[in-house]
Parts: structure tokens; C-alpha cells; sequence
């Protein structure tokens, strides 16, 4: 069992180290004769039996052109994949039951078309393609995710029945691609907040506060909040300013792994979580993330987002 898989990974193996554009070689597409190529077949061999029996010349001759016709179809379906090359993309995250997207760029150096391509994933549906001359292509390949966490791109199956679908050729893909599934959210109310006064971010509600200076940024403030014309003066040697506003209030909360309920499972908690940060990222809070073995202090804004939910797909309970 151990010398059948080394003896795949060695054929199927992505050149490189997965992340490198790989050129379809010879020894890469395998071929063989499709459901209607078989029956191609069949009815030239009656054919010929029946041209040998009744001492047919023109049938003679008949037999063998679509005999010819077939041979010059089989190396126009190899030559539909030999030379095509193929670049890993970037995936984005999702959450748990949506569809991921990897992408694949197609390129097509040679001065035909490339026509009638087929990718399909082990677990995802097929998607066609075509690659104009001296053009490139670029695929989302769809794969279904199911739980949080690191999601890679199964082998991927490239194939062709073109041009007259005696054929089919296919190559193997597997690029090291990944992507990262958040955890599904599960709707619940959010613990109670306390404000924070002074030194709240503000998006400018212009008059209703009072200006009370600017301070550094810092990576989790939000581009929105960033005072560009103080920070323009200081002529990019200095960080980016943010303005400050006294005679407020802002909603802080720390989403904190002890106040989900210890009876439900380690994926329920995270789901409950996941929905917290949604909840106050969406009511434009100031929230700080708290798991076993990760702290992550208050901040606001995509950036903060992104890490949180990172933290929360790949939690360890």
C-alpha cells in the first residue's frame, strides 16, 4: 500500500514546491478512448468486416479514412492539454458550510485556441473553460467546506474530449493551496459592554463632541478614523494621526471564552464567539478577544476582524 502511494505522489506531484507555475507535460496527460470512441470503433470494425466480405474497394477505402480521422482526433485531444501552464491563485476565507474558491490562472502560449477544458475537484462541481490564443484564463474552483479551520484543494482533475470526443485526456493538479474556513456564527446577544470614555476612535460627528487632540495609530484603528490632513504634514516622517474626541462615550467589550455556557460543546462556545465578534464588529464596538492560551487585546475595525476570527477557526480548546 505504501509503494501504490509513493508511486502517485511521484506521477501526480506538482512540480516545485506546489506554489510555482507548472507547464502539462507528456508525461503528465494520459489518454484513452472515450464511450463514443469505443463505439467509434465497433462500427468501423463492422465496417470492415462487412467491406472484407462483400470485396467492397470503396469500403476498403472508407474504413480507413475514418480510421485516420480517428488517430489525427486522438492527438488533437493530447495537444488540447500538452504545453498549457498553470499558476496557483489566492483563496479567500470563508465560514463553515459556504463555498470556498480556489483560483487557477490558465495560460496559453501557443497560437491556438485551447477548447472544450473541464476542472473538476474531488468534492466540488466541474467548471469549463476556454483559453484563447496567446491569452490567459483565470478559474475559481469550487470546493464545499464544512468545518472551521485549514481547508486544502484536493486534487483537482484537468480533462478534455476535444475536438471530435473520441477521446478523453486529463492530467492531474494538486497545487498546495489552503484556505481558511471561519467558524459558523450562532446568533446570540452580546455580554453587556461598559464605555470607555475619552480617547474614543470617532467617525467624525462633527461638532457633537469636543476635539481633544490626536494620538498615534495603532494596527488595530480603523483607515476611516486616520486625520490624513494632520498626517500629511508631517510630511510621512512621522505615523498616521488619530483624532481624538472628549465629552463621549465608547461601548467596549471583551468576548471572553468564560461567559459562553461550560455546558455546550468546544464548537457551539466558538460559534457563539464567532457571532459576538460579527455582532460587534458590525455595531462598530471597541472588542477584545479572550480563548484559552489567546489573548487578544480591544481594537476595532476589518483588520481586528480578520484576526479574531483567525483565532477562532483555529482554536484549540
Amino acid at each position: 500500500m505504501g509503494i501504490v502511494a509513493t508511486l502517485k505522489q511521484k506521477l501526480f506531484r506538482w512540480q516545485s514546491d506546489g506554489t510555482a507555475p507548472l507547464r502539462l507535460g507528456q508525461r503528465r496527460i494520459f489518454i484513452v478512448p472515450s464511450r463514443g470512441g469505443l463505439l467509434y470503433a465497433l462500427a468501423l470494425i463492422v465496417m470492415l468486416i462487412g467491406a472484407i466480405n462483400y470485396n467492397l474497394a470503396l469500403g476498403h477505402a472508407l474504413v480507413f479514412l475514418l480510421a485516420g480521422l480517428g488517430v489525427v482526433g486522438m492527438i488533437h485531444t493530447f495537444r488540447n492539454l500538452h504545453g498549457l501552464i498553470v499558476t496557483p491563485g489566492r483563496s479567500g476565507p470563508v465560514f463553515a458550510g459556504e463555498t470556498a474558491h480556489f483560483e487557477l490562472m490558465l495560460d496559453n502560449d501557443r497560437p491556438t485556441p485551447r477548447l472544450g477544458l473541464e476542472l473538476e475537484a474531488e468534492s466540488g462541481n466541474p467548471v469549463f473553460a476556454t483559453v484563447n490564443r496567446k491569452k490567459s484564463s483565470k478559474l475559481n474552483i469550487p470546493v464545499s467546506s464544512k468545518s472551521r479551520g485549514w481547508l486544502t484543494l484536493p486534487r483537482v482533475r484537468l480533462s478534455t474530449r476535444y475536438p471530435l470526443g473520441l477521446y478523453t485526456a486529463w492530467a492531474y493538479l494538486q497545487p498546495a493551496m489552503r484556505c481558511l474556513v471561519y467558524p459558523q456564527p450562532i446568533a446570540a446577544p452580546l455580554p453587556d459592554s461598559s464605555p470607555t470614555p475619552l480617547g474614543g476612535e470617532r467617525s467624525g460627528d462633527g461638532g457633537q463632541e469636543d476635539f481633544a487632540g490626536f494620538r498615534d495609530r495603532q494596527p488595530a484603528d480603523s483607515p476611516r478614523h486616520v486625520a490624513w490632513k494632520a498626517s500629511a504634514r508631517n510630511a510621512g516622517e512621522g505615523p498616521l494621526l488619530i483624532k481624538q474626541f472628549a465629552g463621549g462615550a465608547q461601548v467596549e467589550l471583551m468576548l471572553d471564552w468564560q461567559l459562553t455556557d461550560a455546558a455546550l460543546s468546544d464548537e457551539t462556545r466558538i460559534g457563539i464567539l464567532t457571532g459576538w465578534v460579527l455582532a460587534a464588529d458590525a455595531a462598530d464596538a471597541h472588542y477584545g478577544l479572550r480563548l484559552p492560551g489567546i489573548d487578544i487585546p480591544t481594537g476595532s475595525g476589518e483588520r481586528h476582524r480578520q484576526l479574531c476570527l483567525e483565532a477562532l477557526a483555529l482554536c484549540q480548546p
